[in-house]
């Protein structure tokens, strides 16, 4: 009834407040708290994440913050992500009527950041230790923490956190310069600590890191180390002394030797990922994963050039339980080990095989014939590889769900067909500049895989229009890419249109016969498109993007560099007739002074000066 607040008058604050925990869009909780003072005081308590952009004092952003939404338990900070306006425009002086809590904020701001000096405006663009104080002063049941490229951030915060928050649970000081003092403190305090991130932290070394060791080291379930110098087989042999849960270890590092690895295999036992990148492990560090390490699921090797078939091998006989295997510029390995794996590992579910140029054919039959569950397969930069291989996958891996082909030139039209009629609930496919697959094998894929709604087809010069009209007949795409396909032009855009309505995201760019005709079924027939990629088309003019535009009214992103047939009347069509959209790139002499005004911070520019 009008008149009448039947929502507040009956339900208790519990109950509204469950309501707000239920409510996933950001945007929509937002609504709610506008609604009445009621609400928004509710919705703020229902908040437990935070996540806080780039800002001209975040030290002062931070406190305003923890004094509003009292019951966080997860702040993600990244000082890489800018926000739209300076905190100095959300800050207002207060007027006559101003509440007191207003006063406090430019009390806070005029004690905290009243430096005129150049260093201490630099200072004040980055998160410092007062504001990792306040943080911890307005959040003491804080659980997850992400500080990243907070480069102002020390131990002294870091110890002051660490000591108020003692229930943290996550911890990542990506790109951070603590030292040992804050590493030791988290380990003396946050005892029920179990996953820290320490990538590019480069003042922390072996000294802080084994006392946190022996702090955390039996709820310690999580532990990355990337590009600090000074951490070596000391902290690695104290992680495997003190954290027998560890159950994830990502080590990317040239100071870390076979002495290191052996020792949490052997202490970590329950190991189930394991990510390395350090060049100096040879075949004796995968042998000692393999023997002690048996609840291993997760292995992803990188530039390994120490090691070879043995190692692999050994992991092969020991890691039953593998399921995801990442070969990454492994120079020195070749069928014989991808066969151990896959006569070993046979309840493999994603493979990825990058730049090992030793690994042919033989190896990928292997794995087509004994892993039956493999669901993603990734081959880039394998030119051993050809179509036997996934002639076999095609005949064994009938779950396989997503396929990822680059730069393999010996892969063509039999192995696709062979794909497309054996793995039938194919859900994404991507390829690039494989030469030899052509019109044949993608018509099989529109013909067998219907569940297919993610295809990337880039720069594959024998796919042309017949290829895109199969496509658009059997499958109900949301994702494509056909970028550099010279091939394809007007009939086969339509006939996407037709077949996909549920399109959302599409890359047409470098396609030279392409043109407006194909925009304006685009835009009758898929009013779904948020992201669009038609750079380099010199045959799509302002008529054809006015007609995509006028339908497509969720459009976010529109990239059209380089399109001679659209001009200035073009992009202002663009950022006029889309209310949602969130990012233009065109040339900058294309963009008027009146469009400039209505729709700057959303256009950007890939030639300034042309």
């Amino acid at each position: 009834m009008r008149g009448h607040d039947l929502i507040n008058t009956c339900l208790p604050d519990e109950l509204i407040v469950e309501i707000f925990h239920h409510i996933e869009s950001k945007s929509t909780r937002d609504a709610c708290s506008l609604v009445c003072r009621r609400w928004r005081r509710l919705e703020r308590l229902s908040r437990s994440f935070i996540r806080i952009g780039a800002t001209d004092s975040p030290d002062l952003f931070v406190h305003l913050i923890s004094s509003r939404f009292s019951n966080v338990t997860t702040v993600h900070i990244d000082e890489r992500i800018s926000v739209p306006l300076p905190l100095s425009e959300l800050v207002k002086k207060p007027d006559k009527g101003a509440s007191s809590s207003s006063a406090l904020k430019l009390h806070y701001m005029k004690e905290n950041n009243g430096s005129t000096s150049a260093e201490g405006d630099f200072d004040s663009l980055c998160l410092s230790d007062a504001g990792l104080s306040a943080l911890a002063n307005g959040y003491p049941k804080l659980q997850k923490l992400k500080l990243i490229w907070c480069s102002n951030v020390t131990s002294k915060g870091l110890t002051s956190l660490a000591r108020k928050c003692v229930s943290l649970k996550a911890l990542d000081l990506q790109g951070c310069y603590v030292g040992d003092p804050g590493m030791a403190a988290v380990g003396q305090c946050c005892k029920n600590l179990e996953d820290l991130n320490l990538r590019f932290c480069e003042g922390v070394s072996d000294k802080g890191l084994v006392e946190l060791a022996v702090g955390v080291g039996k709820s310690l379930k999580s532990l990355g180390i990337a590009a600090c110098a000074k951490v070596s087989n000391i902290t690695m042999e104290a992680v495997g002394s003190h954290c027998g849960s560890l159950q994830t270890l990502s080590l990317d590092s040239e100071f870390i030797h076979n002495e290191g690895v052996n020792a949490v295999a052997k202490g970590c036992p329950n190991l189930k990922a394991l990510k390395l990148q350090c060049i100096n492990l040879t075949d004796d560090a995968l042998e000692a994963v393999g023997v002690s390490c048996l609840s291993l699921e997760l292995l992803a090797l990188y530039s390994f050039q120490r090691f070879t078939d043995k190692g692999l091998c050994a992991i092969g006989n020991g890691c039953k339980k593998l399921k995801n295997l990442t070969l990454s510029d492994c120079f020195f390995l070749s069928d014989k080990g991808l066969e151990a794996i896959a006569t070993g590992c046979k309840e493999l579910t994603h493979l990825e095989v990058n730049g090992c140029h030793n690994i042919g054919t033989f190896g990928l039959v292997s794995v087509g014939k004994f892993c039956k569950h493999l669901s993603e397969l990734a081959l880039l930069y394998c030119q051993k590889i050809g179509d036997g291989g996934l002639l076999r996958v095609g005949k064994g891996c009938k779950f396989l769900q997503a396929l990822h082909l680059v730069d393999c030139s010996s892969i063509g039209d039999e192995a696709m067909c062979a794909i497309a009629r054996g793995c039938r609930n194919l859900k994404k496919l991507h390829i690039r500049r494989c030469y030899e697959i052509g019109n044949k094998g993608i018509i099989a894929v529109g013909e067998h895989c219907r569940s297919l709604t993610d295809l990337s087809i880039r720069f594959c010069d024998r796919v042309g229009d017949e290829a895109l009209i199969a496509i658009g007949e059997g499958c109900s795409l949301q994702y494509l890419n056909v970028s550099g396909c010279h091939k394809v032009g007007d009939a086969g855009l339509i006939a996407i249109a037709r077949g996909c309505p549920q399109l959302c995201y599409l890359d047409v760019s470098v396609l030279q016969n392409l043109g407006d005709m194909a925009m304006t079924e685009l835009g009758e027939h898929c009013p779904l498109i948020r992201e669009i990629v038609i750079s380099h088309c010199r045959q799509i003019t302002d008529v054809g993007l006015a007609h995509l535009v006028k339908s497509c009214t969720m459009l976010e992103s529109c990239h059209m560099v380089y399109c001679s047939g659209i001009t200035s009347a073009g992009v202002a069509t663009v950022v006029s007739s889309c209310l949602n959209i969130k990012k233009v790139l065109v040339e900058k002499w294309k963009v008027t002074p009146r469009t400039k005004r209505r729709a700057g911070s959303v256009i950007s520019y890939l030639c300034v000066d042309l």
